[in-house]
């Protein structure tokens, strides 16, 4: 870590910081808005947590100790595992209460309660797919005693705090709030924290939209296409997780040096063959096909059939993108990265983890850093570990104990799947039945309005999605579906998701906390059924591992790639992949374990399919180059250097393309300029670094021109060019200002894919064909057709010379990738809704990032939209196992959610710099950077 992540910054100096933020941010407001007389010094602070002294709470057995250091981390002392959860619990709530409350709504489909009636259709479809209901099964009938019994202490904990709290007293924003409504907060329930792991199951669903997209470009692309676009897996380039290993045929079981033991009895049903247009295909033996299975029947033409599984496929498209608002972007691009690298390679002689999941920017983060530890270990009180928290939700998610620790990253498993459902009145089709849809009636109310019903329907397959858009209400009337006329009623779209099935995912997050070793780790793991992910473990005994969980389906009949036909029973999910033939690792010869959202397993030595729609493996590749690098020789990786490889920013992608940049003749001086940029680039991503600047606007613009105008318009985002003008020009007219305004005109009426791992592979494959189809792009007013790679790719060159012109002023000297590709920190409700003044009040930003699309330090954008920064590493950690206080920790923004806390984004500088906070472990240590102290004392003792 770097030398100055040691020193703490003295209290008093935070604390002169903090009141002058907030008497700066009081005057602002008294200056600038008419509810300035409200909004007094004492709003502000109101809601401040107390941190010293003692507070008493009903229920404690005994006293509880929550020490914060200077960055307002706590760690909570106790004795026994109540006390622990109900003292969790009480903090998470001093700090993030109204993220939590803003949570439960949102995953109960309450938010039309808070928030008013633009709330209804996101609350209609949170409805429709019944998270909240699902929760509560769980808690009723699955999970265990034990756990039922922290839970209820954890809200027990959230209640105490809310104790005689309303309005100002728990967070600026509900006084805002306030001035909207007559919201008041309920009580917290045990149910409330189990239904937001349904939400971060939603957000790691796996290959929803890419299931949609790939049923829309049948529109316009013929099978040929479509593969060109979906490439397979580079196994002989990017390594998978588990090299080697397959079933065991005489245990049944997963063996990592097992041969493979062939097709098992769900995976496969046909050979090597394309599919026969029902779905009933196979390569590899993994079922994988390249029929639809929603093939034109009779009645109606095959356009307009393909026009109407369209429509509906669009609708479903947009009704799903109103959700990730609140959650974040999700799709190809988006990953995690964690490594775990044996004792034999380091420096200290025991085994170093790392972790950096990536999500959507929050503020405050989705995590809450937190150590949760027993004074003594016993029956009674069971727990001694520390690491990252969903507030809202009891234990440790990510982190270590005193033996072992952990990390996640997302499987990707395809674990949904739709189904077009022949739907007549009342009932819909399987086989040659009708069978009754299952109905609920769901009240929405709505502040300051009246009050919505609606009707839940749903097949056995799972809820009609379709029901909540008023497109799809009008679904399939011309369906393509084989042997099926249209049906002037229509059909519906159901979802199949396991995460709509009641499970045991909280059970595990208690099991993993007080995990002992592989085998109880393994134990553990085997419950967490959702959402799917890789995890990686080490253990100070020295052992390394790694297990693939999740309840993950075997399909009857096609691969999940796209819709199935609901009434066809051939399609049914025949169960799900037993625990013990998943993959799995312990100790590999090669001494590390990678896993940043690349395959598994290569399929060819598996029998099963965990998912078409993998990462392409340019994070996890680049990992696994960059520890090899290190150890060749007898090199040892330190702490330090797996926190560099956590910062490399280096492009796969500019690697492969700068060295035909570089070989166009470039007569434009304006464009050859910025072609001099690329001249000795090294392909690193650096903040201040034109050349990325520039490489990364000609990759946007080649996606857009090879690829954009041949998408289907339902799958087409708007481009932009990103100013009218350039930043530095002083003649309106200039030959400067004519060439940004075509380029302009050019770029919004057109659209390009988002240039994830994908698209590296997609570029790839055709970059020695230099007269590829795809290489052809239309011509304009100003620009002749391009038909070969050269012609395409100056064309993209002057594009990004023009764009870069108009965002960062024509002298390509002072251009830079950080100035383009910036970090806004936005408050997820009313940081993105609400009025001018609160969105600067509760805001954050913008910072200067370096790093990029599907680089290891993965500070992702979107090239559809632009290049804001739309995912991060939400945390970063290294921990040295066995040693525990020399790990290393920082968070994307602070422990609090309170907007004028000191807390509130003071780690986000350091976040950006790649540094990390000393993470102490053990009571001396953690003793030595506590600040504040705050006793939690039975009422009455």
């Amino acid at each position: 870590m770097p030398a100055n992540t040691t020193a703490s910054s003295p209290k008093k100096k935070k604390g002169r910081r903090a009141r002058l933020l907030v008497i700066v941010l009081v005057l602002a407001l008294l200056a600038g808005i008419g509810f300035g007389t409200y909004w007094s010094i004492s709003t502000v602070r109101a809601s401040f947590p107390q941190t010293t002294g003692s507070i008493e709470i009903d229920g404690l057995s005994g006293q509880v100790d929550v020490k914060r250091d200077d960055f307002g981390i706590p760690q909570i002392y106790a004795d026994t595992d109540e006390d622990l959860f109900r003292a969790q619990g009480f903090v998470q709530a001093q700090d993030r209460f109204w993220e939590m409350d803003v949570r439960r709504h949102m995953t109960a489909g309450r938010l039309s309660e808070m928030f008013g009636s633009g709330q209804v259709d996101t609350d209609s479809f949170l409805r429709t797919l019944g998270w909240r209901e699902v929760a509560q099964q769980e808690y009723d009938k699955i999970l265990s005693p034990q756990t039922k019994k922290f839970l209820q202490a954890y809200a027990d904990g959230v209640n105490a705090y809310l104790k005689g709290k309303d309005g100002k007293e728990l967070s600026v924003e509900y006084a805002a709030l306030s001035f909207t409504n007559d919201y008041k907060p309920e009580p917290w329930t045990p149910v409330d924290s189990v239904a937001w792991l349904k939400a971060m199951a939603w957000d790691l669903r796996g290959n929803m939209q890419e299931e949609i997209d790939r049923s829309l470009l049948t529109s316009r692309l013929d099978q040929k296409q479509i593969k060109d676009l979906y490439p397979d897996y580079p196994y002989d380039r990017n390594k998978p997780i588990v090299d080697k290993g397959g079933i065991d045929p005489v245990t049944g079981k997963f063996d990592p040096e097992a041969k493979p033991s062939g097709e098992s009895d769900g995976s496969s049903d046909g050979d090597n063959g394309t599919g026969d247009g029902t779905g009933n295909g196979s390569g590899n033996g993994t079922g994988q096909g390249t029929g639809s299975g929603l093939n034109n029947g009779g009645g109606g033409s095959a356009a307009d059939a393909a026009q109407g599984l369209n429509s509906q496929l669009s609708a479903l498209s947009k009704t799903l993108e109103t959700i990730p608002e609140l959650l974040g972007p999700n799709g190809s691009g988006i990953g995690s990265n964690s490594w775990v690298v044996s004792s034999k390679y380091t420096t200290t002689g025991k085994p170093m983890l790392a972790n950096d999941p990536h999500l959507a920017p929050q503020l405050p983060s989705l995590w809450y850093q937190m150590g949760l530890h027993c004074r003594k270990i016993s029956a009674s009180c069971q727990y001694d570990t520390a690491g990252y928290t969903f507030s809202g939700t009891p234990g440790v998610i990510i982190g270590h104990n005193q033996n072992v620790a952990w990390g996640f990253t997302n499987l990707g498993a395809d674990v949904t799947d739709l189904y077009l459902e022949k739907i007549s009145g009342d009932s819909y089709q399987v086989g040659n039945q009708q069978k009754k849809l299952t109905t609920r009636k769901e009240v929405i109310k709505v502040a300051g309005g009246k009050s919505k019903t609606i009707t839940v329907r749903s097949t056995g397959h799972g809820p009609l999605v379709s029901d909540r858009s008023t497109e799809l209400e009008k679904v399939g009337q011309q369906a393509p579906v084989t042997n099926a006329p249209d049906r002037a009623t229509g059909y519906g779209v159901a979802l199949q998701w396991t995460a709509l099935q009641p499970g045991k995912s909280m059970d595990a997050v208690f099991e993993l906390n007080r995990a002992k070793d592989f085998k109880t780790f393994r134990a553990a793991a085997k419950k967490f059924e959702v959402p799917s992910q890789n995890l990686v473990y080490a253990d100070s005994a020295g052992t390394i591992g790694y297990q693939a969980p999740g309840k993950i389906p075997v399909r009857a009949k096609g691969d999940g790639s796209v819709p199935a036909p609901g009434w066809d029973p051939a399609y049914k999910w025949k169960g799900y992949i037993p625990f013990d033939e998943l993959p799995f690792e312990e100790n590999p010869d090669r001494g590390y374990i990678v896993t940043a959202n690349q395959a598994v397993i290569d399929s060819e030595k598996y029998p099963y399919l965990l998912t078409e729609d993998y990462g392409y493996g340019a994070r996890s590749q680049r990992i696994n180059d960059l520890i090899e690098t290190k150890i060749q020789g007898g090199g040892k990786i330190s702490t330090e250097d797996m926190r560099t490889m956590q910062m490399d920013n280096s492009s796969e992608i500019a690697e492969l393309l700068t060295p035909y940049l570089l070989k166009i003749d470039i007569s434009d001086p304006y464009v050859r300029e910025a072609q001099k940029l690329l001249e000795g680039w090294r392909y690193t991503q650096e903040p201040d670094s034109g050349a990325a600047a520039y490489f990364n606007a000609v990759w946007r613009n080649v996606l857009k021109l090879a690829f954009g105008n041949k998408l289907p318009k339902e799958l087409r985002v708007e481009g932009q060019c990103l100013n009218v003008l350039p930043a530095d020009s002083t003649a309106p007219e200039d030959e400067l200002t004519e060439r940004v305004r075509e380029c302009g005109q050019r770029d919004t009426d057109t659209a390009q894919p988002d240039g994830g791992d994908r698209w590296f592979e997609v570029v790839r494959r055709i970059l020695k064909d230099e007269k590829n189809p795809w290489w052809h792009s239309p011509g304009n007013r100003t620009e002749k057709p391009t038909d070969t790679r050269d012609e395409l790719l100056a064309r993209a060159m002057d594009d990004a010379r023009w764009e870069l012109t108009a965002e960062l002023g024509k002298d390509a000297s002072r251009w830079s990738w950080g100035r383009l590709h910036q970090l806004t920190l936005k408050n997820q409700t009313l940081g993105t809704e609400g009025p001018g003044f609160l969105q600067f009040v509760l805001n954050r930003g913008p910072w200067n990032l370096g790093g990029g699309e599907a680089a290891v330090n993965a500070t992702g954008w979107n090239a559809a939209g632009g290049y804001d920064v739309v995912w991060v590493p939400s945390m970063r950690m290294v921990v040295t196992v066995g040693d525990w206080d020399k790990s290393g920790w920082i968070n994307l923004t602070g422990a609090s959610g309170h907007a004028y806390s000191a807390h509130y984004t003071d780690q986000t500088d350091k976040w950006a710099d790649g540094e990390l906070l000393d993470w102490s472990f053990s009571e001396q240590a953690v003793s030595a950077k506590t600040v504040d102290t705050l006793k939690l004392i039975p009422r009455n003792a």
